[in-house]
C-alpha cells in the first residue's frame, strides 16, 4: 500500500519571521487524519528570517531532531548545550522529563531553512539528553545514510524508539534501495528537488507512506535530498 501526500496539502503558517509547513497536525493546524505515522509525530519545514527564532520554551517526552537544509541554526538548552548547526549536521534532543531550549537564526543576512522532526519515545520519563553529529554530502550521495537509530548503529545519533532515519542525495542516474522487514512501514519525505519513489514522482515537500512492501526504491532524482523513516 502506498499513499502520496503533496506539498500543498500540508498545513501552513506565516508568522512574518517564520514560514512553516506542517506535514502532521501541529499548533493551529489540526487534521484528525494527520496526527502522525507510527511513532513519527512531526515534520515541520521551517524558514526563519535573519536574527529571528524560537525563544526559550519547554518540551517533555519527545525525541526532537533538527536537520538544516540551508543557513545556520543556533541552539541553546537547559542542559548547558550550545552550538550552531549547519547543512550536514544532525541534532537530537531527548526532552524526557523536561528540557527548555531556544533555536535562533544567528545570521544577519541569510534565512535558515530546516526540518524539525519529532518522534515519540518508546518510554516516558527518561533523562533528557543531547547529541549532535555531522554527515558529509559524500556519505549520502547515491545511497541512504543512516542518521538516527535506537542503537546508534553506523555512527548515527541514538533515539529512544524503534525507528531508523536515513537521508540520501539522488541526482540523475543515482539510485538507492532500502529493504523493509516484515511488519515495518516506511515514510519518505522529499526535502528538496524531485525524485521517483517506487514509481511515484515526488517533488520538494511531497511525501510517501508505505506499508506491506518489501522494498523502497529511490531513483531518477533531480538534485533531490530525501529522508526515509523505517518504522515499526
Amino acid at each position: 500500500m502506498i499513499q502520496i501526500r503533496k506539498s500543498d496539502q500540508r498545513g501552513f503558517a506565516d508568522h512574518g519571521w517564520l514560514r512553516s509547513c506542517h506535514t502532521f497536525s501541529f499548533a493551529d493546524y489540526y487534521d484528525p487524519k494527520r496526527m502522525g505515522f507510527g511513532a513519527l509525530r512531526v515534520i515541520n519545514e521551517d524558514r526563519v528570517k535573519p536574527g529571528m527564532g524560537f525563544g526559550t520554551h519547554g518540551h517533555r517526552d519527545m525525541e526532537i531532531i533538527s536537520y538544516v537544509l540551508e543557513g545556520e541554526l543556533e541552539h541553546k538548552d537547559s542542559m548547558g548545550n550550545g552550538s550552531v548547526i549547519r547543512p550536514g549536521d544532525v541534532q537530537r534532543m531527548s526532552a524526557g522529563t523536561g528540557v527548555r531550549h531556544s533555536e535562533f537564526n544567528p545570521s544577519k543576512t541569510e534565512l535558515v531553512h530546516f526540518l524539525q522532526i519529532w518522534i515519540e519515545p518508546a518510554a516516558t520519563g527518561i533523562a533528557p539528553g543531547y547529541e549532535e553529529k555531522r554527515f558529509d554530502a559524500a556519505e549520502k550521495r547515491g545511497r541512504l545514510r543512516l542518521l538516527a537509530s535506537s542503537d546508534g548503529a553506523g555512527g548515527s545519533v541514538r533515539i529512544h524508539q524503534d525507528a531508523r532515519l536515513y537521508a540520501a542525495l539522488i541526482d540523475g542516474a543515482e539510485s538507492a534501495r532500502h529493504a523493509l522487514a516484515a511488519g515495518r512501514r516506511a515514510y519518505v519525505h522529499v526535502a528538496r528537488g524531485s525524485v521517483t519513489v517506487n514509481g511515484e514522482k515526488l517533488a520538494a515537500g511531497d511525501s510517501l507512506e508505505a506499508a506491506n512492501l518489501t522494498e523502497i526504491v529511490v531513483e531518477q532524482g533531480d538534485q533531490a535530498e530525501v529522508l526515509l523513516f523505517d518504522l515499526a
